[in-house]
């Protein structure tokens, strides 16, 4: 990626955009998009089953990021007021069932200084950090898409969904301080694959689980 600000840098990051695409993936294709100052990086969590019906369940936040990668995702937003949340959540929602989405997925955002929001790509999955809508919801997202998967019908309507309480996530990752964080995963010696969800209690009295492994 390349920011441009006038003519000259704009030349000169496609040439750069081009040169890197080409010797990454063989393919040298670029495109253009509007550059946000300071944005905040948002998503919205949705679900959509074979029938048509489409809801949000809500944002993250994942703003506080290294190297375009996220380190910490929240719930509720931190700069989203409830008129905010609900155009953006329509949003997602008229987008996902333009496209016939059945799934549980990601739109993602960014959001201005102004409260401006822009689209920038839909995650087609059940991203790591869906835990933390899990908590703010008391809805299962991965027992719901194995329920959609299976030709069910959604469960709940726009007006079931309420956000209740706080929850964030931190990622651990594998750097080196003293190098700028440098990315350092070193030499994998133990793996433990993936037990059990480990179950919560949500306020509203729903099961609940996340991705812990026991």
């Amino acid at each position: 990626m390349r920011v441009a600000h006038n003519d000259i840098s704009l030349v000169n990051g496609f040439h750069q955009a081009r040169s890197e695409a080409e010797a990454a993936f063989k393919n040298p294709g670029v495109y253009l998009e509007k550059f946000v100052e300071r944005p905040r990086h948002v998503e919205i969590q949705i679900l959509g089953d074979r029938e048509g019906n489409i809801i949000h369940l809500g944002e993250r936040d994942c703003s506080l990021q290294r190297r375009h990668q996220k380190l910490v995702e929240e719930s509720p937003s931190p700069v989203l007021t409830p008129e905010s949340r609900r155009a953006m959540g329509d949003a997602a929602v008229r987008l996902a069932r333009e496209a016939k989405y059945e799934n549980a997925g990601t739109v993602e955002f960014l959001v201005d200084a102004k409260g401006n929001f822009f689209f920038i790509e839909v995650n087609a999955r059940v991203q790591v950090e869906h835990p933390v809508t899990e908590l703010v919801t008391g809805i299962d997202i991965v027992q719901e898409q194995i329920r959609i998967a299976s030709g069910e019908r959604l469960r709940y309507k726009q007006e079931d969904i309420q956000l209740r309480g706080s929850a964030i996530e931190c990622r651990i990752n594998a750097e080196d301080p003293d190098a700028n964080f440098r990315p350092t995963p070193g030499k994998i010696t133990v793996w433990r694959p993936p037990g059990v969800r480990c179950a919560h209690r949500h306020p509203r009295g729903r099961t609940i689980r996340d991705s812990s492994q026991l």
